[in-house]
């Protein structure tokens, strides 16, 4: 999933932006108000993670600025208002769960898991083409009963490619799609990470179904489905 993770103290903003990471989301995390505003209004968003106070727009007003704008995706809040009002407030604004500061992360992703069952984009845990299989939870792919793990970037390619089966991904678009905000990919970035999936691919005999359309840019296409 795209998550957006706005949280104002970098102590608090780094490790929660590692295990998001780490569990293969990708994560624009944000520490100011403004930056978060003008994220939601130029991206799309799988989940929003927002802290309740912060520079700029609170984490509540972006809440509802979110929902005015018909965006549908789910809104987990942090806070450390553990009150049943401050609680009532923030569901009320649109936000779908409420997270009581400071963070417990194994809780966290649970959460996270649990929401990102709600998004308009969720597909299962279990994304397929063909015969190969791709488990989001545990990160790995299976095809004919032999399983491959995959690191963190490897498995989001992947699942990028499964979510939009034999189309051709432009490299800016594979670029957009798993780099995060401020982040600027090297210009082999692209070419480096497919060589490193097809690599992985190889054990389950799948290499050559990413494939390389000239000129244009790369899809995942089974043989079978040509």
């Amino acid at each position: 999933m795209r998550i957006l993770l706005v949280e104002d103290d970098p102590e608090q903003l780094e490790p929660l932006h590692t295990a998001l990471s780490h569990a293969g989301h990708i994560v624009d995390g944000v520490e100011r108000g403004d930056d978060a505003q003008w994220l939601i209004g130029e991206k799309d968003y799988d989940l929003l993670i927002l802290d309740w106070v912060i520079p700029g727009p609170s984490g509540l007003s972006l809440c509802q600025r979110y929902r005015q704008m018909g965006k549908t995706a789910p809104v987990l809040m942090l806070t450390a208002k553990d009150m049943t009002s401050n609680k009532v407030t923030g569901l009320d604004a649109g936000a779908d769960d409420y997270l009581i500061k400071p963070v417990d992360v194994p809780e966290l992703l649970a959460r996270v898991r649990a929401l990102g069952r709600r998004s308009p984009l969720w597909q299962g845990d279990v994304l397929s083409i063909a015969d190969l299989t791709l488990n989001v939870t545990t990160m790995t792919v299976e095809r004919r009963q032999v399983m491959v793990d995959l690191s963190g970037r490897e498995f989001q390619l992947l699942e990028y490619f499964l979510r939009h089966p034999q189309q051709v991904l432009t490299r800016n678009q594979i670029e957009q799609a798993l780099w995060e905000w401020r982040t600027e990919p090297e210009s082999n970035a692209v070419t480096t990470l497919i060589r490193r999936l097809r690599n992985r691919l190889k054990g389950l005999d799948a290499d050559d179904w990413i494939e390389t359309v000239y000129g244009v840019g790369y899809r995942c296409k089974p043989p079978e489905m040509g």
